[in-house]
């Protein structure tokens, strides 16, 4: 079994996880027509907005109540009223999800009483806006906690509860925070391949795609509606894709009687298999001739690839489902976890990843126990370790500012998995190391005594 070794040093170097608050606000800009705001100060905001920025190279829109010293001692409920009923004027938003940050959350403020009470004073004025809330503290948890909580949140405000008529060609689709843009458009594509009708919750390939809009937008544009989360109930299906997304699913299911499906990883040959005979069950249709086909191409690459990644070492360092997924992918063609790093110790998915432990720390523990690895695997701050070290850097995760088109990258279901082997392994042939003739004659330069060093033959 997997031990879990926590973390024992008093400061991180070289931090691996990003904040709660960030992670709610990445769900948040997956529902269309949304304003994410931090209940916090400036410096919270300012820091999500520009690590937002760099990796998705887009304007984000992401606001705050801009707490100051007075507020932080006196209450910051002015500040939380303030900021809704400002944004209301001038951004009109469909949905505002408010994230606590550290500062807040230390002091033990109401917040659910605060929004309460905003909601019951200004009720003719927020009129057709939704608000939020995501109790998401700085100093506990990672960005996969915080998506979690903020879907957990609008489900539990949004969704309308009770059995409903159940429309039998509707499923719901909880991705995990890891899944890209490229991933969710793609199970899209999948799951409307069986002739079915997907509602994802929530849908970054909407509003992060990197369109243009043709006028300003001061909110997030594309995405899923409003209207959708609060017709969850009538899906006949909800599949999970994460172990992070259990909670909701649970509480959707408990709201409305859905059933759910989980699947901890949709990465690999059994992973696919399964995900897509659950969609031929639902839809009583057989598996599309395009499925079978990339399949195919998936069975190839791996026929392809297993030899690049035989008896190679790969140290990972990432959130626990993602660490799960490629820890899996990467044992499940060959290769050994030599070091597994990540953020937290508050997902049960850690004890199945397949390595003889995972140490709970940052970039400075990956580049300490990566040290003789073939392959390091983290996001764009793990370019010092790579240097260091001098083992080739594969950029998963969040952020990854260093590279263009992250957000494009397929990572799951056939092609997805195929993908990701040819991503691989070209690391690995471009970084193979040619044998030298020195390497290969180990007496090329011995030495020999004088009087055979004048002979002829010692020349050749």
């Amino acid at each position: 079994m997997v031990r879990i070794l926590p973390q024992t040093k008093a400061a991180a170097v070289n931090p691996l996880k990003t904040s709660q608050p960030l992670g709610a606000a990445l769900a948040f800009l997956g529902i269309d027509g949304a304003m994410p705001l931090f209940h916090g100060s400036q410096g919270c905001t300012s820091f999500a907005l520009v690590l937002f920025v760099r990796h998705f190279k887009e304007a984000i829109p992401l606001q705050t109540t801009a707490m100051d010293e007075v507020a932080t001692i006196l209450g910051g409920a002015d500040h939380l009223e303030e900021a809704i009923l400002n944004l209301k004027t001038r951004a009109k938003p469909k949905l505002i999800g408010v994230c606590t940050t550290a500062l807040t959350e230390t002091r033990g403020e109401d917040f659910a009483g605060d929004i309460a009470n905003i909601r019951q004073k200004r009720a003719e004025g927020l009129a057709g806006t939704e608000i939020v809330l995501a109790n998401t503290p700085d100093f506990e948890g990672a960005i996969e906690e915080g998506w979690a909580k903020a879907v957990t949140a609008m489900i539990g405000r949004i969704t309308r509860p009770g059995e409903q008529a159940r429309q039998s060609k509707k499923i719901a689709i909880l991705p995990g925070w890891n899944l890209t843009v490229a991933d969710i458009e793609h199970l899209r594509d999948m799951v409307e391949s069986f002739g079915l009708k997907p509602v994802i919750v929530p849908d970054v390939s909407g509003s992060l795609d990197g369109t243009v809009p043709d006028r300003w937008v001061t909110t997030t544009y594309g995405g899923t509606s409003v209207e959708d989360i609060s017709e969850l109930g009538t899906a006949v299906r909800c599949i999970v894709i994460g172990e992070h997304m259990r909670r909701p699913a649970e509480l959707l299911q408990r709201l409305t009687g859905v059933p759910y499906a989980m699947f901890q990883s949709l990465a690999g040959l059994k992973a696919a298999d399964r995900f897509v005979s659950l969609l031929s069950a639902i839809s009583g249709t057989p598996v599309p001739a395009g499925v079978r086909r990339r399949r195919a191409q998936l069975q190839d690459a791996l026929l392809d690839g297993h030899f690049h990644f035989g008896g190679k070492k790969i140290a990972i360092a990432a959130e626990p489902d993602q660490l799960y997924q490629l820890a899996t992918f990467f044992v499940s063609m060959g290769s050994e976890i030599a070091a597994a790093v990540t953020t937290t110790n508050m997902s049960k998915i850690l004890e199945k990843v397949p390595a003889d432990s995972v140490q709970i720390g940052d970039l400075g523990d990956l580049e300490a126990l990566g040290a003789g690895a073939d392959l390091l695997v983290t996001h764009s701050h793990g370019r010092q370790a790579a240097q260091h070290l001098g083992i080739p850097l594969m950029r998963v995760g969040f952020p990854i500012f260093d590279r263009l088109g992250s957000q494009h990258k397929l990572t799951v279901l056939y092609q997805g998995t195929r993908d990701l082997i040819f991503e691989v392994a070209n690391i690995f042939h471009a970084n193979r190391h040619a044998p030298t003739p020195e390497a290969l004659d180990p007496f090329r330069h011995r030495e020999m005594p004088d009087e055979l060093s004048s002979s002829p033959l010692a020349r050749l």
